[in-house]
């Protein structure tokens, strides 16, 4: 069971400190390299260090089969050394100036075996350092290709495969597998070749996903050329659903998207294959890097679907693909697979009945796969005139083709059966199995730990309710006494909630009475005031300039007593505003026609009472802003005491401040994802740090006596907070300005 034990501990330790490197692996393999060319030009790349990682990082991803690539690869490389030579940050620079002569010749285009040369001395050297190239060992092959050295390339890339296989990286393995891959295919040997993309398909799947779903396509093309087109289904849907799960809208998805088109279409699901076909000519028609070509490719494959029921709608479709071919000079295999155009030509000839055209574009299909050694495509093309022969009833041409047909068979090995499956796939599903067993047996060992676990776990239960059963009579006297306890407890809950309700009633009366103290005592005051100055006026009757001043003293403290009862009646009336229930009912507003009004109210009113009063307004309505179900009435009432107080703190400023100030209020709306917010900021004098823990409390003010009540931003707080569910909070820099910011749910 330790054994066990520790195998599980030490596999999720390894899983645990190998799963950020492969992370970094596919970062760094699935990288883009226009935007990592595009990196060059940034400052930070002007940096001897950051530039040369990154020029490493694009030579390693460079393609040099691409034509275009090959041209940037060589000032890259020409940067990288130049770079080195100056600073000496490479370990050894001779791999990188063995690769720039290999690229060099191949640019040339004269000596392509000075090309192999150079390259396979950049790869020696590289595998020296042990540095990963697999772009460079898939490169090769086309190299191979011009020297028509298919031999020769297999030996050096077996070679290859054998030392990585012993000495690794994983990432130059892939690559070998991928290689040899198309050369079993190209010899006809479907079962070492799905082996060997199979292999590869593993070894991507490590370290680069662009790789890994394109080979996972790539056998399911094999499968399909093999004949299984239940295992090519199979792979061309897996390589969809990654192409979709990772977003890869490339040559990929389009790839994919033929190949289920082909597949369907051998099936007989000519309803299927023509939607996939259909797919795969819009995907090419909008992606600008394969408009022209994959537009061609497209055109044909729908074409060979279309003329095996409805060849009237074939021939458009066909002279546009003959044109886009001919201007773009596409050979019958090329960068996106085979290109049968002389092949569909034919199939439509056949079905109106014009065999001479039919026959003639077959045997120019069959002269091109012979002339460009294409021997895979040979077979279907024989079986095709063979078939043309048959129905003109020419024995002698049927029998010369049957032989030949036969002939190329025999020696690719190609013989198709919709049974045939890859050795190493039946491999990997026995290891897949084996995998499954060890697992079992694992549970198995697991689940008999825990059934001998679970028999002491119950042995000790058993003892423990032995004991737990001898302390039932104390716990219950104790539960006897916890529960009496309780009840004193809830009884003296009771009496402290109660006292602290008659501690608040007390507060808030103490408030009251302190608020309305002051303007009674103001009125008692002037009262008395005036009382005297009335008997002022009875002694001194004859005089007529005194009488006249006591009167305008009499008037003035009327004036101060009418004051001081409006203070005291507003008092009441914001207490009753405070406490009531709120029995308005919320409806659709348009909160920015709500804002422009109450700022037109508050302007209005503070000018009136000030007016020196010259403030900038400044509105920034969200015009998006959607209607918010709220009760205007009382949000007008928040609005206006905001903005009023804000006009307030600005014209206070203004008093003290120098010519240079322009009083300014800015009110801002704006529609968030689930809320609605308004912002009511002035460049008053700010609200001081001791002050501010304090503003939304009932009767605190800063206003002189007389000028404010101290209910208007609490009441503000509880219209927002408890009757709309939002919040109110307060942004202040003390001599700068204040912003209140309200927050209303959506």
């Amino acid at each position: 069971m330790r054994i066990v034990s520790l195998r599980f501990f030490c596999l999720l330790l390894v899983l645990l400190f190998s799963a950020p490197a492969l992370r970094a692996q596919v970062r760094y393999w699935d990288a883009n390299y226009d935007s990592l060319r595009a990196t060059l030009r940034q400052p930070a790349q002007q940096a001897d260090t950051a530039r040369l990682r990154t020029l490493q990082h694009l030579v390693d991803l460079t393609e040099l089969t691409d034509a275009l690539r090959r041209e940037q690869a060589l000032p890259l490389l020409d940067e990288l050394l130049i770079i080195d030579n100056r600073t000496h940050l490479l370990a050894d620079a001779r791999p990188y100036q063995a690769l720039r002569d290999g690229v060099a010749h191949w640019l040339e285009g004269r000596d392509h075996r000075a090309t192999l040369g150079a390259l396979h001395r950049a790869i020696a050297l590289f595998d020296e350092s042990r540095r990963p190239i697999p772009r460079l060992l898939i490169d090769l092959a086309p190299v191979y290709n011009l020297l028509k050295d298919d031999k020769g390339r297999f030996e050096y890339v077996q070679n290859k495969l054998n030392y990585y296989r012993l000495n690794g990286p994983i990432q130059n393995e892939a690559a070998c597998y991928l290689v040899l891959a198309g050369s079993f295919r190209h010899r006809g040997d479907f079962n070492q070749a799905i082996s060997h993309y199979l292999h590869a398909v593993d070894a991507f799947r490590q370290y680069e996903r662009s790789y890994y779903i394109t080979e996972i396509m790539v056998t399911g093309s094999a499968y399909a050329e093999w004949g299984n087109m239940r295992k090519a289904e199979e792979y061309f849907r897996r390589a969809l659903r990654l192409v979709e799960r990772y977003q890869f809208k490339d040559m990929r998805r389009y790839y994919t998207l033929q190949g289920l088109a082909r597949v369907y279409g051998e099936t007989g699901r000519y309803e299927e294959a023509l939607a996939y076909a259909d797919q795969a000519l819009y995907f090419a028609q909008h992606d600008p890097l394969i408009r022209q070509m994959g537009t061609a490719y497209g055109l044909v494959l729908k074409s060979s679907l279309l003329v095996q029921r409805h060849p009237e709608q074939v021939r458009p479709l066909l002279e546009r693909a003959q044109s886009l071919a001919d201007s773009l000079h596409l050979t019958i295999s090329g960068r996106l697979g085979l290109f049968p155009l002389d092949v569909t030509w034919a199939q439509y000839y056949e079905a109106i009945g014009d065999y001479d055209r039919a026959e003639a574009r077959l045997l120019q299909a069959l002269h091109k796969a012979t002339s460009g050694n294409l021997h895979l495509l040979r077979p279907p093309i024989l079986r095709e005139l063979i078939q043309l022969y048959n129905k003109q009833h020419e024995p002698e041409k049927v029998l010369r083709y049957t032989k030949a047909y036969f002939a190329i068979t025999d020696s690719l090995n190609t013989a198709r059966n919709a049974y045939n499956i890859a050795q190493y796939e039946g491999e990997r599903t026995e290891r897949q199995h084996n995998a499954q067993l060890t697992n079992m047996r694992q549970t198995q060992a697991v689940q008999a730990l825990r059934l001998r676990q679970r028999t002491i776990l119950l042995i000790i239960a058993v003892l423990t309710a032995a004991v737990v059963s001898g302390l039932g009579v104390v716990l219950y006297r104790q539960l006897q006494l916890n529960r009496r306890t309780l009840a004193q407890l809830r009884q003296t809950q009771k009496e402290l909630i109660a006292a602290e309700k008659w501690a608040f009633v007390g507060e808030v009366s103490a408030g009251i009475a302190h608020e309305l103290q002051n303007p009674l005592n103001f009125m008692k005051r002037f009262a008395e005031v005036s009382t005297h100055m009335v008997d002022g006026m009875e002694n001194h009757r004859n005089s007529g300039e005194l009488q006249h001043e006591i009167l305008a003293g009499l008037k003035q403290n009327l004036q101060e007593i009418s004051q001081h009862g409006l203070r005291a009646s507003s008092i009441i009336r914001d207490m009753l505003e405070h406490s009531r229930s709120g029995t308005n009912t919320r409806q659709a507003t348009d909160l920015n026609a709500l804002v422009t009004e109450h700022l037109r109210l508050a302007y209005e009113d503070q000018h009136a009472q000030h007016p020196d009063l010259q403030a900038a307004m400044q509105l920034d309505l969200d015009p998006a802003l959607a209607p918010v179900n709220l009760v205007p009435q009382d949000l007008g009432r928040v609005l206006l005491n905001l903005l009023t107080n804000a006009f307030y703190a600005v014209h206070r400023r203004q008093q003290t401040a120098g010519p240079g100030y322009q009083p300014t209020v800015q009110v801002s709306t704006r529609q968030l994802p689930q809320a609605v917010e308004i912002r009511v900021r002035d460049n008053g004098p700010g609200i001081a740090a001791d002050v501010l823990p304090h503003v939304f409390e009932p009767f605190f003010t800063t206003k002189p006596v007389g000028e404010g009540t101290g209910l208007g931003l609490s009441l503000s707080h509880d219209i927002v907070t408890k009757g709309h569910g939002g919040g109110l909070r307060i942004d202040t820099q003390p001599g700068v300005y204040t912003e209140f910011i309200v927050t209303l749910p959506a």
